[in-house]
């Protein structure tokens, strides 16, 4: 699993074409759905040496690319489809921040997909790549994952209206399953927060407080991730009426807005925990400073009551000739005792005053 903070690595040139993830034992496997309305046909296994012959741009065709490691069949997919260089720079850099590009007839989405760490209270990253054009939907994945499942079902079943519409509602579908791993890492945050608040009530511990500033991290990195996501997706939304590219459907955009939409209300749940999460951290801290008033007052207490007891043994430690006490056949047991009755009294009047 990788942290959650993009890997720093060193610096790629923008043409430059090398994987810099993590999943680099992988081997690039393609997966080829073409369909329509009346029927579907899936390619597992699919092969660069198939491109030509099952690819029909009469019918739908997404193409799904998991793993980035062969730096050859990439080459030979952008030569395929004619893409520059630096999209296929982007695909394989996953230190790249997500953005929306449209250039000619192609349309170039690249986001963040987040999940919670099972083990840890890390945050599981993965980059997954769109390029939209004319009749044809390819991702790019690091990995196998199970984001897309029920949408290849629907595809396999003919349930809902993605067989009916083009490539741009499939681009629409993806994007939408990606955004919910963003709805479960938040959910998840929250239920952790929830426990950490309940830990605070209990306790002051240190490990609290580093808890608390993980899970601090966490939200900043979530935010710093969707906040590029909703710029990108309101740039979709702009490009309604822009006669340069016309890849994306004018009733379509209706569903992008929705994914706009659901962006800005990702920001503001991580604005609202947040705000939880800093309660969880004044209460730690307000629990640390009663814990420590609490034994100021009690060692405050404990030394208001042997002042007096030492100024008394201090008063009969002193080295006169003449004092009666001393010569007292029970000076010694009254002094004791008066000692003890004064103690007593200062109990009982911390008491009344509900100082303890």
């Amino acid at each position: 699993m990788r942290k959650i903070k993009y890997k720093k690595g060193r610096k790629l040139q923008h043409i430059t074409l090398e994987y810099t993830g993590s999943q680099k034992e992988l081997e690039t496997e393609m997966q080829l759905f073409v369909y329509n309305d009346a029927d579907v046909i899936e390619y597992e296994k699919f092969t660069v040496l198939a491109l030509n012959t099952c690819i029909d741009y009469t019918k739908n065709n997404w193409l799904n690319i998991h793993g980035l490691n062969d730096i050859n069949l990439i080459k030979t997919i952008g030569a395929h489809f004619k893409l520059d260089d630096f999209l296929l720079a982007d695909i394989l850099n996953t230190t790249k921040r997500t953005k929306l590009e449209e250039q000619r007839d192609i349309l170039f989405f690249n986001i963040k997909s987040l999940l919670p760490s099972e083990y840890s209270d890390n945050i599981s990253v993965e980059q997954i790549s769109f390029i939209l054009k004319d009749g044809i939907l390819i991702s790019f994945q690091e990995k196998r994952s199970d984001f897309f499942t029920h949408i290849r079902e629907r595809l396999r079943t003919h349930a809902g209206i993605v067989r009916t519409k083009k490539v741009d509602y499939l681009l629409y579908l993806l994007l939408d399953a990606v955004m919910e791993n963003f709805y479960i890492t938040i959910e998840d945050e929250e239920d952790k927060i929830e426990e950490l608040i309940n830990l605070t009530k209990k306790g002051a511990d240190p490990v609290i407080l580093e808890k608390i500033e993980n899970h601090r991290d966490n939200f900043n990195f979530l935010k710093r991730s969707i906040i590029p996501l909703r710029d990108s997706l309101y740039y979709l939304k702009t490009i309604k009426d822009d006669d340069t590219y016309n890849g994306i459907e004018k009733e379509t955009f209706s569903f992008f807005i929705r994914l706009h939409q659901k962006s800005l209300e990702l920001l503001e749940q991580i604005d609202s925990d947040m705000s939880s999460l800093e309660s969880a951290s004044n209460f730690y801290f307000s629990e640390q400073s009663r814990k420590m008033n609490e034994i100021m007052k009690t060692l405050t207490i404990i030394s208001a009551i042997f002042i007096p007891l030492t100024f008394i043994v201090g008063v009969y430690g002193m080295n006169f000739e003449y004092m009666p006490e001393l010569k007292a056949r029970n000076g010694y047991f009254i002094v004791m005792g008066g000692m003890v009755l004064l103690v007593v009294a200062l109990i009982i009047y911390f008491k009344k005053r509900r100082w303890f």
